[in-house]
């Protein structure tokens, strides 16, 4: 691997390759992050078919389809904090082969837990292998190249929701070799293997490490305690009916939290960049992407719950009828990255969630005008404007959250963008799903269309209330050298 660096020279904090060779380190990354988003959604769509064929509870079955989302968010932020000790393409790569080996072991799981174990072994090696990828990309690319760069992370992180069920319903269709479920998971390997050997050959050795970082075994401790006693209850307490032990291990989380706080402040060697949240853009954004993505998360779940559950359509039916939510998601995507963000700034977000806004009233209208009569034409106007206004907000958003992070901090800001992204989808599903199945109550189908309809209202106002959140931020996102 070619690179502008002399071997008696220590490693800079960036390090520029040719364009050529930092485009397939993206690409590389790009892989990645694919195969991770789309798993974190695609066994969802899968459950009744790993259900018939392997058996088990429905406590059982909750955890299979959880065991990744828990363990890839308990890992995020200490993982990228690991970046600066290990090497980030050490990292990247030991993430990348685990991640390929459990996608193998869950093809061919014999047991719901042998599943299960292997769910949460991939969702660990995800963990350890996204955070470096965003970090790799920052250095490879010079500051004025560098929002070219990111313009993939706001169509992976909006699309793979939609890509995950319409892959799924698309494998289970055609049931490659008598796969039937097994193939979801199986078709990772090859490209698992693609991303791992042409990464050994482009990504860089050095990628902004800090030589003199330290990891703080209390620090991530109190992190990793904190989460999962977050993460657990908001996972199985609407399976469960929110019993107390789950109020009182949220509880604990938050006080668990509170001491994380302190212990930062007293550490030589923190989990989480302190610098970082001195950046406002960061702290802020943050802010945002919980209330952005807890609705978000909550309207998918409720279109798959309205009509696979209340309408009887099929997995597959379901997954093509968002398509116009991917294709409004993919242009606003391309606008924002090309013009939108630059020129406008914190006005793009303010555009993107207004428009997100009316989509989803428009939705509300559709289900509440047409009932059990819509169909795909009806809901596809509505979608497709409520994807262009998630399009407007997912590259402006990275670009004030990352855009001005050292090559020291993108690996702890990419870990907690992500973590935040999760928690917050997992609270969405969690509160708005509890809306959701508390007012459909008996399924029927008008009371699973009186449950959209209330659920769509509630995010949309909760992307209101996120929409005050971005006159927080500076106009426009700084970046660092740029």
């Amino acid at each position: 691997m070619s690179t502008d660096q002399r071997p008696s020279e220590a490693p800079p904090t960036t390090n520029t390759l040719p364009p050529r060779t930092a485009w397939l380190v993206l690409a590389v990354v790009f892989m990645a992050d694919l195969m991770d988003l789309i798993d974190s959604s695609v066994a969802n769509l899968a459950g009744p078919s790993i259900h018939a064929d392997l058996g088990g509870g429905q406590a059982t079955l909750q955890w299979v389809l959880s065991a990744y989302t828990a363990a890839f968010a308990l890992g995020l932020v200490t993982s990228g904090r690991l970046g600066d000790l290990l090497g980030r393409r050490r990292l990247f790569l030991l993430g990348m082969t685990g991640f390929t080996l459990a996608s193998l072991a869950c093809g061919l799981a014999p047991s719901p837990g042998f599943l299960i174990v292997a769910r949460t072994l991939q969702g660990l090696c995800g963990s350890v292998m996204i955070p470096q990828g965003m970090a790799l990309v920052k250095v490879v690319f010079p500051p004025q190249h560098l929002r070219k760069a990111l313009i993939p992370i706001g169509p992976l992180m909006g699309l793979a929701t939609v890509a995950g069920p319409v892959l799924a319903g698309w494998l289970l269709h055609l049931d490659l070799f008598g796969s039937q479920w097994r193939s979801i998971f199986l078709i990772n390997v090859p490209f698992g293997v693609i991303a791992g050997l042409l990464g050994r050959r482009v990504l860089p050795r050095h990628g902004g490490e800090d030589p003199a970082a330290r990891l703080d075994l209390t620090g991530v401790g109190l992190l990793t305690a904190a989460s999962a006693l977050l993460i657990v209850p908001l996972i199985q307490g609407r399976e469960l009916g929110w019993p107390a032990w789950t109020y009182a291990m949220m509880a604990a989380a938050v006080a668990l939290l509170a001491l994380f706080a302190v212990s930062e402040r007293r550490s030589r060697h923190p989990v989480i960049t302190p610098s970082l949240f001195r950046r406002r853009s960061f702290v802020v954004g943050l802010m945002i992407v919980g209330g952005f993505y807890a609705s978000l998360s909550a309207f998918v779940l409720v279109v798959n719950l309205l009509l696979q559950q209340g309408l009887g359509w099929t997995p597959l039916h379901t997954g093509l009828t968002l398509l116009p939510w991917a294709l409004g998601t993919a242009v606003a995507v391309l606008l924002a990255g090309a013009v939108l963000a630059e020129r406008l700034g914190r006005a793009a977000l303010h555009l993107g969630l207004s428009i997100a806004v009316v989509g989803l009233l428009a939705l509300w209208w559709s289900v509440a005008h047409w009932g059990a009569d819509i169909t795909v034409w009806r809901l596809a106007p509505a979608l497709l404007v409520t994807g262009f206004g998630s399009g407007l907000v997912f590259v402006p958003l990275v670009d004030f959250i990352l855009g001005d992070a050292t090559a020291e901090e993108v690996g702890t800001g990419a870990g907690m963008l992500n973590a935040v992204q999760q928690f917050a989808g997992a609270i969405g599903v969690a509160a708005l799903g509890t809306v959701f199945f508390t007012r459909a109550g008996g399924a029927t189908v008008p009371s699973s269309l009186a449950a959209a309809e209330l659920v769509f209202g509630i995010a949309a106002g909760l992307n209101l209330l996120t929409l005050l959140l971005v006159g927080l931020l500076p106009e426009h996102a700084q970046r660092a050298h740029g």
